[in-house]
Protein backbone atom coordinates (compact mmCIF):
# COMPACT_ATOMS: atom_id res chain seq x y z
CA UNK A 1 0.00 0.00 0.00
CA UNK A 2 1.14 3.62 0.32
CA UNK A 3 2.44 3.24 3.87
CA UNK A 4 5.81 4.51 2.56
CA UNK A 5 4.10 7.59 1.13
CA UNK A 6 4.96 9.90 4.03
CA UNK A 7 8.65 8.99 3.70
CA UNK A 8 8.55 9.59 -0.06
CA UNK A 9 6.87 12.94 0.56
CA UNK A 10 9.41 13.98 3.20
CA UNK A 11 7.13 13.75 6.25
CA UNK A 12 9.06 13.02 9.47
CA UNK A 13 7.96 10.16 11.69
CA UNK A 14 9.11 11.35 15.09
CA UNK A 15 6.17 12.82 17.05
CA UNK A 16 7.95 16.09 17.84
CA UNK A 17 8.91 16.51 14.20
CA UNK A 18 5.38 15.68 13.14
CA UNK A 19 4.02 18.37 15.41
CA UNK A 20 6.46 20.86 13.85
CA UNK A 21 5.49 19.76 10.35
CA UNK A 22 1.86 20.51 11.06
CA UNK A 23 2.31 24.09 12.17
CA UNK A 24 4.71 26.13 10.03
CA UNK A 25 3.18 29.53 9.25
CA UNK A 26 -0.16 28.87 10.95
CA UNK A 27 0.14 26.70 14.08
CA UNK A 28 -2.54 25.96 16.61
CA UNK A 29 -5.89 24.27 16.17
CA UNK A 30 -6.88 24.36 12.49
CA UNK A 31 -10.55 24.69 13.47
CA UNK A 32 -9.80 28.15 14.83
CA UNK A 33 -8.25 29.33 11.55
CA UNK A 34 -10.24 31.47 9.08
CA UNK A 35 -12.63 29.64 6.80
CA UNK A 36 -11.23 28.78 3.36
CA UNK A 37 -13.09 30.21 0.36
CA UNK A 38 -13.64 26.74 -1.19
CA UNK A 39 -15.18 24.94 1.80
CA UNK A 40 -18.70 24.88 0.38
CA UNK A 41 -17.48 23.00 -2.70
CA UNK A 42 -15.46 20.66 -0.49
CA UNK A 43 -18.59 19.65 1.36
CA UNK A 44 -20.50 19.01 -1.87
CA UNK A 45 -17.75 16.68 -3.08
CA UNK A 46 -17.34 14.95 0.27
CA UNK A 47 -21.03 14.10 0.17
CA UNK A 48 -20.32 12.15 -3.03
CA UNK A 49 -17.25 10.32 -1.73
CA UNK A 50 -16.58 6.66 -0.87
CA UNK A 51 -18.64 5.33 -3.78
CA UNK A 52 -16.46 2.32 -4.62
CA UNK A 53 -14.58 1.63 -1.37
CA UNK A 54 -14.44 0.78 1.46
CA UNK A 55 -16.98 -2.00 1.09
CA UNK A 56 -19.44 -3.41 3.61
CA UNK A 57 -19.72 -0.25 5.71
CA UNK A 58 -22.86 0.87 7.47
CA UNK A 59 -24.38 4.29 6.85
CA UNK A 60 -23.08 5.41 10.23
CA UNK A 61 -19.57 4.26 9.39
CA UNK A 62 -19.66 6.00 6.02
CA UNK A 63 -20.92 9.20 7.63
CA UNK A 64 -17.98 9.02 10.03
CA UNK A 65 -15.57 8.56 7.13
CA UNK A 66 -17.04 11.57 5.37
CA UNK A 67 -16.63 13.73 8.46
CA UNK A 68 -13.01 12.62 8.69
CA UNK A 69 -12.49 13.38 5.00
CA UNK A 70 -14.06 16.82 5.30
CA UNK A 71 -11.86 17.60 8.31
CA UNK A 72 -8.71 16.40 6.52
CA UNK A 73 -9.28 18.53 3.43
CA UNK A 74 -10.40 21.55 5.42
CA UNK A 75 -7.37 21.35 7.72
CA UNK A 76 -4.94 21.43 4.79
CA UNK A 77 -6.77 24.29 3.07
CA UNK A 78 -7.01 26.39 6.23
CA UNK A 79 -3.37 25.84 7.13
CA UNK A 80 -2.27 26.71 3.59
CA UNK A 81 -5.00 29.07 2.36
CA UNK A 82 -3.14 30.03 -0.83
CA UNK A 83 -3.97 26.57 -2.23
CA UNK A 84 -7.07 26.38 -4.43
CA UNK A 85 -9.32 23.35 -4.09
CA UNK A 86 -10.23 21.50 -7.29
CA UNK A 87 -12.97 18.97 -7.89
CA UNK A 88 -11.32 15.58 -7.71
CA UNK A 89 -8.96 16.53 -4.88
CA UNK A 90 -11.29 14.67 -2.53
CA UNK A 91 -10.66 11.47 -4.53
CA UNK A 92 -6.95 11.71 -3.72
CA UNK A 93 -7.63 12.63 -0.11
CA UNK A 94 -9.89 9.65 0.56
CA UNK A 95 -7.08 7.27 -0.43
CA UNK A 96 -4.73 9.00 2.02
CA UNK A 97 -7.46 8.82 4.66
CA UNK A 98 -7.95 5.08 4.23
CA UNK A 99 -4.27 4.14 4.12
CA UNK A 100 -2.44 6.45 6.54
CA UNK A 101 -2.70 6.76 10.29
CA UNK A 102 -4.38 9.93 11.53
CA UNK A 103 -1.20 11.87 12.56
CA UNK A 104 0.36 11.39 9.12
CA UNK A 105 -2.60 12.31 6.93
CA UNK A 106 -2.62 16.11 6.99
CA UNK A 107 1.19 16.56 6.83
CA UNK A 108 1.44 14.08 3.95
CA UNK A 109 -1.45 15.63 2.05
CA UNK A 110 -0.10 19.14 2.59
CA UNK A 111 3.29 18.23 1.14
CA UNK A 112 1.70 16.40 -1.77
CA UNK A 113 -0.43 19.47 -2.50
CA UNK A 114 2.30 22.11 -2.31
CA UNK A 115 5.19 20.16 -3.79
CA UNK A 116 3.87 17.38 -6.06
CA UNK A 117 0.46 18.45 -7.45
CA UNK A 118 0.84 22.21 -7.01
CA UNK A 119 0.01 22.90 -10.68
CA UNK A 120 -3.53 21.64 -10.05
CA UNK A 121 -4.04 23.94 -7.05
CA UNK A 122 -3.39 27.27 -8.76
CA UNK A 123 -6.03 29.85 -9.62
CA UNK A 124 -6.03 28.83 -13.30
CA UNK A 125 -6.41 25.55 -15.15
CA UNK A 126 -3.73 26.59 -17.66
CA UNK A 127 -0.77 24.80 -15.98
CA UNK A 128 -2.86 21.62 -15.79
CA UNK A 129 -3.70 21.90 -19.50
CA UNK A 130 -0.01 22.45 -20.23
CA UNK A 131 0.69 19.08 -18.61
CA UNK A 132 -1.90 17.44 -20.85
CA UNK A 133 -0.16 18.92 -23.90
CA UNK A 134 2.72 16.52 -23.22
CA UNK A 135 0.55 13.54 -24.17
CA UNK A 136 0.35 14.26 -27.93
CA UNK A 137 4.13 14.68 -27.94
CA UNK A 138 4.61 11.32 -26.22
CA UNK A 139 2.23 9.65 -28.67
CA UNK A 140 3.96 11.29 -31.63
CA UNK A 141 7.31 9.94 -30.46
CA UNK A 142 6.08 6.44 -29.59
CA UNK A 143 3.48 5.86 -32.33
CA UNK A 144 3.27 8.60 -35.00
CA UNK A 145 0.48 6.78 -36.83
CA UNK A 146 -1.74 6.66 -33.76
CA UNK A 147 -0.97 10.32 -33.05
CA UNK A 148 -2.15 11.12 -36.60
CA UNK A 149 -5.49 9.37 -36.01
CA UNK A 150 -5.98 11.27 -32.75
CA UNK A 151 -4.76 14.63 -34.06
CA UNK A 152 -8.24 16.16 -34.09
CA UNK A 153 -8.88 15.32 -30.43
CA UNK A 154 -7.60 17.62 -27.71
CA UNK A 155 -5.87 15.84 -24.78
CA UNK A 156 -8.51 17.02 -22.31
CA UNK A 157 -9.63 13.39 -22.23
CA UNK A 158 -6.81 12.74 -19.75
CA UNK A 159 -7.91 15.43 -17.30
CA UNK A 160 -9.85 13.33 -14.78
CA UNK A 161 -7.23 10.60 -14.67
CA UNK A 162 -4.13 12.73 -14.24
CA UNK A 163 -5.82 15.35 -12.03
CA UNK A 164 -6.85 12.76 -9.44
CA UNK A 165 -3.87 10.39 -9.71
CA UNK A 166 -6.42 7.96 -11.20
CA UNK A 167 -8.42 7.82 -7.94
CA UNK A 168 -11.49 9.05 -9.82
CA UNK A 169 -11.32 6.19 -12.32
CA UNK A 170 -9.96 3.13 -10.51
CA UNK A 171 -12.72 1.41 -8.57
CA UNK A 172 -10.78 -1.30 -6.72
CA UNK A 173 -9.13 -0.18 -3.49
CA UNK A 174 -6.16 -2.53 -3.88
CA UNK A 175 -5.51 -1.26 -7.41
CA UNK A 176 -5.58 2.44 -6.55
CA UNK A 177 -3.39 1.88 -3.50
CA UNK A 178 -0.86 0.11 -5.74
CA UNK A 179 -0.95 2.95 -8.27
CA UNK A 180 -0.43 5.54 -5.54
CA UNK A 181 2.55 3.47 -4.39
CA UNK A 182 4.11 3.81 -7.83
CA UNK A 183 3.16 7.43 -8.50
CA UNK A 184 4.60 8.63 -5.19
CA UNK A 185 7.84 6.75 -5.89
CA UNK A 186 8.28 8.41 -9.29
CA UNK A 187 8.52 12.01 -10.40
CA UNK A 188 5.14 13.75 -10.96
CA UNK A 189 5.23 13.63 -14.77
CA UNK A 190 5.13 9.82 -14.60
CA UNK A 191 1.36 10.13 -14.19
CA UNK A 192 1.13 11.85 -17.59
CA UNK A 193 3.21 9.10 -19.18
CA UNK A 194 0.91 6.54 -17.61
CA UNK A 195 -2.10 7.98 -19.40
CA UNK A 196 -0.17 7.99 -22.68
CA UNK A 197 0.69 4.34 -22.04
CA UNK A 198 -2.99 3.53 -21.51
CA UNK A 199 -3.81 5.19 -24.85
CA UNK A 200 -1.07 3.24 -26.61
CA UNK A 201 -2.34 -0.03 -25.15
CA UNK A 202 -5.76 0.62 -26.73
CA UNK A 203 -4.38 1.43 -30.16
CA UNK A 204 -6.51 -0.93 -32.27
CA UNK A 205 -9.77 0.08 -30.59
CA UNK A 206 -9.03 3.79 -30.95
CA UNK A 207 -7.88 3.60 -34.57
CA UNK A 208 -11.06 1.73 -35.46
CA UNK A 209 -13.15 4.47 -33.86
CA UNK A 210 -11.16 7.22 -35.54
CA UNK A 211 -11.48 5.61 -38.97
CA UNK A 212 -15.23 5.06 -38.82
CA UNK A 213 -16.79 7.92 -40.84
CA UNK A 214 -20.15 7.37 -39.13
CA UNK A 215 -18.81 8.02 -35.64
CA UNK A 216 -19.26 11.36 -33.96
CA UNK A 217 -15.81 12.75 -32.91
CA UNK A 218 -17.25 13.11 -29.42
CA UNK A 219 -17.36 9.31 -29.20
CA UNK A 220 -13.60 9.14 -29.67
CA UNK A 221 -13.08 11.69 -26.91
CA UNK A 222 -15.42 9.71 -24.64
CA UNK A 223 -13.56 6.47 -25.35
CA UNK A 224 -10.20 8.11 -24.67
CA UNK A 225 -11.39 9.57 -21.38
CA UNK A 226 -12.40 6.21 -19.90
CA UNK A 227 -9.65 4.41 -18.02
CA UNK A 228 -10.32 0.67 -18.48
CA UNK A 229 -11.18 -1.31 -15.38
CA UNK A 230 -9.43 -4.60 -14.64
CA UNK A 231 -6.16 -3.49 -16.25
CA UNK A 232 -3.00 -5.52 -15.74
CA UNK A 233 -1.44 -2.93 -13.43
CA UNK A 234 2.01 -4.48 -13.33
CA UNK A 235 2.10 -4.53 -17.13
CA UNK A 236 0.91 -0.92 -17.24
CA UNK A 237 3.61 0.14 -14.77
CA UNK A 238 6.31 -1.67 -16.75
CA UNK A 239 5.09 -0.24 -20.06
CA UNK A 240 4.97 3.26 -18.60
CA UNK A 241 8.51 2.92 -17.25
CA UNK A 242 9.73 1.79 -20.67
CA UNK A 243 7.87 4.64 -22.40
CA UNK A 244 9.40 7.16 -20.00
CA UNK A 245 12.90 5.78 -20.58
CA UNK A 246 12.51 5.76 -24.37
CA UNK A 247 11.07 9.28 -24.62
CA UNK A 248 12.13 11.29 -21.54
CA UNK A 249 10.47 14.62 -20.78
CA UNK A 250 13.43 16.63 -22.05
CA UNK A 251 12.84 15.19 -25.53
CA UNK A 252 9.27 16.52 -25.75
CA UNK A 253 8.66 19.89 -27.47
CA UNK A 254 5.84 20.79 -25.06
CA UNK A 255 8.16 20.18 -22.10
CA UNK A 256 10.44 22.93 -23.33
CA UNK A 257 7.76 25.31 -24.64
CA UNK A 258 4.89 24.96 -22.21
CA UNK A 259 6.07 23.65 -18.83
CA UNK A 260 7.15 26.41 -16.46
CA UNK A 261 10.44 26.08 -14.60
CA UNK A 262 8.34 26.59 -11.45
CA UNK A 263 5.97 23.73 -12.34
CA UNK A 264 5.95 20.80 -9.95
CA UNK A 265 6.80 18.63 -12.97
CA UNK A 266 10.24 20.27 -12.97
CA UNK A 267 10.78 21.23 -9.32
CA UNK A 268 9.99 17.71 -8.04
CA UNK A 269 11.99 15.70 -10.58
CA UNK A 270 14.65 14.78 -8.01
CA UNK A 271 12.68 12.91 -5.34
CA UNK A 272 15.40 13.13 -2.72
CA UNK A 273 15.64 16.88 -3.20
CA UNK A 274 11.86 17.15 -3.10
CA UNK A 275 11.73 15.47 0.31
CA UNK A 276 13.99 18.25 1.59
CA UNK A 277 11.84 21.05 0.21
CA UNK A 278 9.78 22.90 2.78
CA UNK A 279 6.21 24.06 2.71
CA UNK A 280 7.59 27.58 2.43
CA UNK A 281 9.41 26.47 -0.73
CA UNK A 282 6.13 25.19 -2.09
CA UNK A 283 4.38 28.46 -1.36
CA UNK A 284 7.17 30.48 -3.00
CA UNK A 285 6.93 28.34 -6.14
CA UNK A 286 3.15 28.70 -6.11
CA UNK A 287 3.41 32.48 -6.13
CA UNK A 288 6.07 32.37 -8.83
CA UNK A 289 3.69 30.40 -11.03
CA UNK A 290 0.90 32.79 -10.13
CA UNK A 291 3.03 35.73 -11.28
CA UNK A 292 3.69 33.93 -14.57
CA UNK A 293 -0.02 33.34 -15.08
CA UNK A 294 -0.79 37.01 -14.45
CA UNK A 295 1.91 38.06 -16.90
CA UNK A 296 0.49 35.69 -19.53
CA UNK A 297 -2.97 37.16 -18.98
CA UNK A 298 -1.60 40.67 -19.44
CA UNK A 299 0.04 39.62 -22.71
CA UNK A 300 -3.27 38.24 -23.95
CA UNK A 301 -5.00 41.51 -23.11
CA UNK A 302 -2.32 43.53 -24.89
CA UNK A 303 -2.72 41.39 -27.99
CA UNK A 304 -6.50 41.66 -27.89
CA UNK A 305 -6.27 45.44 -27.55
CA UNK A 306 -3.78 45.73 -30.39
CA UNK A 307 -5.92 43.57 -32.65
CA UNK A 308 -9.04 45.61 -31.91
CA UNK A 309 -7.13 48.85 -32.46
CA UNK A 310 -5.70 47.59 -35.72
CA UNK A 311 -9.15 46.81 -37.09
CA UNK A 312 -10.67 50.10 -35.94
CA UNK A 313 -7.93 52.58 -36.77
CA UNK A 314 -6.52 51.02 -39.92
CA UNK A 315 -2.98 51.03 -41.18
CA UNK A 316 -2.21 54.67 -40.31
CA UNK A 317 -3.09 54.27 -36.65
CA UNK A 318 -1.15 51.05 -36.40
CA UNK A 319 1.84 52.67 -38.10
CA UNK A 320 1.90 55.31 -35.35
CA UNK A 321 1.67 52.58 -32.70
CA UNK A 322 4.46 50.66 -34.43
CA UNK A 323 6.66 53.74 -34.36
CA UNK A 324 6.05 54.34 -30.66
CA UNK A 325 6.64 50.69 -29.84
CA UNK A 326 9.85 50.68 -31.88
CA UNK A 327 11.21 53.69 -29.98
CA UNK A 328 10.36 52.07 -26.65
CA UNK A 329 11.83 48.73 -27.67
CA UNK A 330 15.13 50.37 -28.55
CA UNK A 331 15.32 51.61 -24.95
CA UNK A 332 14.59 48.21 -23.41
CA UNK A 333 15.78 44.67 -23.69
CA UNK A 334 14.47 43.37 -26.98
CA UNK A 335 11.83 40.71 -26.66
CA UNK A 336 11.43 40.92 -22.88
CA UNK A 337 8.24 41.49 -20.93
CA UNK A 338 4.93 42.63 -22.42
CA UNK A 339 6.78 44.82 -24.94
CA UNK A 340 8.34 41.64 -26.29
CA UNK A 341 4.84 40.62 -27.30
CA UNK A 342 4.33 44.00 -28.94
CA UNK A 343 7.62 43.45 -30.74
CA UNK A 344 6.31 40.15 -32.05
CA UNK A 345 3.11 41.90 -33.11
CA UNK A 346 5.10 44.62 -34.87
CA UNK A 347 7.22 42.13 -36.77
CA UNK A 348 4.24 40.05 -37.86
CA UNK A 349 2.19 43.11 -38.80
CA UNK A 350 5.04 44.35 -40.96
CA UNK A 351 5.32 41.03 -42.77
CA UNK A 352 1.66 40.13 -43.17
CA UNK A 353 -1.82 41.57 -42.84
CA UNK A 354 -3.14 38.40 -41.19
CA UNK A 355 -1.52 36.38 -38.38
CA UNK A 356 -2.27 34.10 -35.46
CA UNK A 357 -0.39 34.38 -32.20
CA UNK A 358 0.43 31.03 -30.61
CA UNK A 359 0.78 30.95 -26.85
Amino acid sequence: MISEGPVLLGVPFEKDDLDDARKPQTGGDWKELPRHRDEDQVQLDVNRSFIYYPNNQTEAELDHRKRELSDLITEVLRRYPYLCYFQGYHDICQVFLLVLSAPLRAPSLARLSALRIRDFMLTSLDPTVDQLRLIPDILAAADPSLKHYLAGTEPFYALAGTLTMYAHDIQAYGDIARLFDVLLAREPVFSVYMFASIVLSRRDELVELAQDPDNDPALLHLALSKVPQHMDLERLIADTSALFAAHPPSSLPAWRRRISEASCLKTARDLDACTRQTMQDGEALFHRQLDELRAAERRKKILATLWAYRRAAGAVGVAVLVGLAAVYLRRTTAGSGPLGVIGTFVTRWANSTAWTYKF
